[in-house]
């Protein structure tokens, strides 16, 4: 039985309505259960419209569903680990290679450079090629550059390969928002979202993984082989469960008095779809073959620009919303996954501590506890939202989703200040773990909401708003580990990370109020302004 119920987008992008008319349900037999599971829709209307297409993704079963966003997000883990966890080598490096620690932390800032640009290519491909496909080319391109820096010999090789998977692995922050925008309801997104988040910070662990290897007697190139394995495992399952999400929605346009569910023969036709009743027409497409949903490939997209979306992509970093995910990004990224990185190791086998560098990884634990604590509060959003745009007459606004990021906002600059006094006082290294697991804490809020709330209000034009969010907060964590070794030799560690980092956390927090107060004034205006109207496409 198809979906009944449905929302309707307002003029302003982000605004929804979300109340039920005559003929709707909030969820309804097998449709609900295919594409929502067992969760509710809040007693409001689902939007995006789903159609009768048992192939429209959000009719995918939800044990489909569900296991795409374990492998997107299983990805995003992965690559995440793989471009940090060598942090603990740097020391290992600067002696192999003969090279200071500097130009040895040269392995780690590069890739993550190119992690960010590599969605900048990879993100038009999957828009004009298909997501499957780009998906599958991604992987491979990791798995190849992996092996390649499990044998690299020299300095200069190690670097070429640490690029290359780097840059291979980039899609794997943009595919799972796309894939949770195509196959989830909007109720459904902040929770999803919020999983992928999980697995993308957890990534930062990945320190204490390549530490303990060391600890075996093995190399630090076990790391490589190690991660290229699961990488590839990754590849095959996503070859047989990753299938196409690319799905030309048509758009409902009022008929009778109401609008109305698209049904199977108007996808046929182009442009908008009048429907006369309410009923939608039984299924008349049939389900794909599980050999055809194999297929790599998918057919082109004529309608999508490759080029132009490279270039209307960098006109998102004029917009507020996007800006602030990518400046969200940006700063704790640079903490978390560089700055932490990047000093625990070097502090903590020295005196007074004069831990081994086999333990320096350790500090992974604070950022699991951190993330741990932070966990539950992953359907905050969702919830928070429901309740207030049922005070609202049913009408969702992007903005009822910030209220949850308050707790985040004023833990995290509070972890920054402990872990910076910490290092510049030597006090007890219980300091550091602190420090740490509270700016975590803090920095999921950010990571999962800021998303959200760009998803939100941008939905239409998802993926050239992850191009700009991807490159802009790369760069920005690209800045903040880049020489930072010899400025917190030159500055010391209470200015550079309880003074100037906390204070960049504090004014990039508080834009929360900002856009609480003026967010829909902010998305009306774009929408009407030279943005809005950039390549005949709203933002």
């Amino acid at each position: 039985m198809p979906i009944h119920s449905y929302g309707r987008e307002g003029d302003i992008p982000g605004t929804v309505d979300l109340s039920l008319v005559e003929g709707d349900d909030p969820v309804t037999g097998a449709g609900a259960g295919a594409g929502a599971g067992a969760n509710s829709s809040y007693g409001q209307a689902l939007y995006p419209v789903p159609t009768d297409d048992p192939n429209d993704p959000l009719n995918w079963p939800a044990w489909k569903k569900n296991a795409i966003l374990v492998i997107i997000a299983a990805y995003s883990f992965l690559g995440n680990c793989s471009l940090v966890g060598p942090s603990v080598y740097i020391s290992i490096y600067s002696e192999e290679f003969g090279i200071s620690h500097a130009d040895a932390s040269g392995l780690i800032s590069y890739p993550n450079l190119a992690f960010g640009f590599g969605s900048l290519i990879l993100v038009p491909m999957y828009l004009k090629f298909g997501r499957r496909i780009v998906t599958l080319l991604s992987m491979a391109i990791f798995v190849a550059g992996l092996i390649g820096a499990s044998r690299a010999t020299t300095f200069s090789g190690l670097m070429i390969a640490r690029v290359f998977h780097g840059f291979g692995s980039g899609v794997c922050e943009s595919l799972p928002v796309q894939l949770v925008n195509d196959i989830f309801y909007l109720h459904e997104r902040g929770k999803r979202i919020g999983y992928y988040t999980v697995c993308l910070c957890l990534g930062s662990t990945g320190p204490l993984y390549a530490s303990y290897m060391l600890g075996g007697g093995y190399s630090w190139r076990l790391f490589f082989y190690v991660v290229a394995a699961f990488a590839g495992a990754l590849l095959v399952a996503s070859f047989f469960i990753v299938e196409e999400s690319r799905f030309k929605r048509p758009e409902i346009v009022e008929a009778s008095g109401s609008e109305n569910v698209p049904s199977s023969e108007s996808l046929e036709k182009p442009g908008s779809v009048q429907v006369e009743s309410a009923a939608p027409a039984a299924p008349t497409i049939p389900r794909k073959p599980f050999l055809q949903t194999l297929v790599p490939w998918s057919p082109i997209d004529h309608e999508a620009e490759f080029f132009a979306t490279i270039v209307r992509s960098f006109a998102y970093f004029c917009v507020p919303a996007v800006l602030w995910v990518i400046t969200s990004f940006g700063i704790y990224i640079g903490l978390g996954a560089l700055t932490f990185n990047y000093t625990f190791p070097l502090l903590i086998t020295e005196a007074p501590y004069n831990w081994t560098a086999t333990n320096s990884g350790l500090i992974a634990l604070a950022t699991v506890i951190g993330f741990g604590l932070a966990l539950p509060f992953t359907p905050t959003s969702d919830r928070i939202a429901a309740r207030l745009t049922r005070k609202n007459n049913h009408i969702r606004e992007a903005e009822m989703r910030l209220p949850a990021i308050v707790p985040g906002a004023i833990i995290s600059p509070l972890g920054l200040i402990v872990y910076g006094l910490t290092a510049e006082r030597t006090l007890h290294w219980t300091g550091y773990f602190a420090g740490v697991a509270m700016t975590q804490f803090g920095s999921y809020f950010f990571f999962t909401f800021t998303l959200a709330y760009a998803v939100d209000s941008y939905f239409g034009e998802t993926a050239e708003m992850l191009i700009a969010m991807n490159l802009g907060k790369q760069a920005i964590s690209f800045g903040m580990g880049s020489y930072l070794l010899e400025w917190i030799q030159t500055r010391g560690y209470a200015v550079v990370i309880a003074g100037v980092f906390c204070a960049v956390a504090v004014v990039n927090n508080l834009m929360v109020v900002v856009f609480w107060v003026w967010g829909k004034n902010i998305r009306r205006y774009t929408a009407g302004s030279w943005l809005g109207r950039l390549g005949g496409k709203r933002v």
